[in-house]
């Protein structure tokens, strides 16, 4: 439930960002987010791709000073994705087994 909330934020937050045509630098890591988004919601490469959303949530975080608050709560969940895994219903389960702790 976890990855696929995340997920779908980080994938709506790329859509609408991209739709508004903001400068180029900005459009590279909305762009990043949205395919880490999906890499999410099917879960393939389930800790890189939160490892990656924890780094581009704090540039994003640094970049927007005005409201930091989602980029903190989607950097969070990113790192607990990265920690966790993918779970049981993945991709990366599929591929590579799942493994129990």
């Amino acid at each position: 439930m976890l990855r696929l909330a995340v997920g779908m934020a980080l994938a709506s937050q790329a859509v609408i960002a991209l739709r508004n045509g903001p400068p180029v630098g900005p459009t590279v890591l909305n762009a990043l987010a949205g395919i880490v988004g999906i890499l999410l919601l099917v879960g393939l490469w389930t800790p890189v791709a939160g490892t990656i959303l924890a780094i581009l949530a704090t540039l994003s975080a640094l970049m927007h000073p005005a409201d930091p608050w989602t980029c903190i709560f989607l950097g969070t969940q990113g790192a607990a994705l990265a920690l966790v895994g993918p779970g049981a219903w993945s991709v990366d389960a599929y591929l590579f087994g799942w493994k129990r702790i």
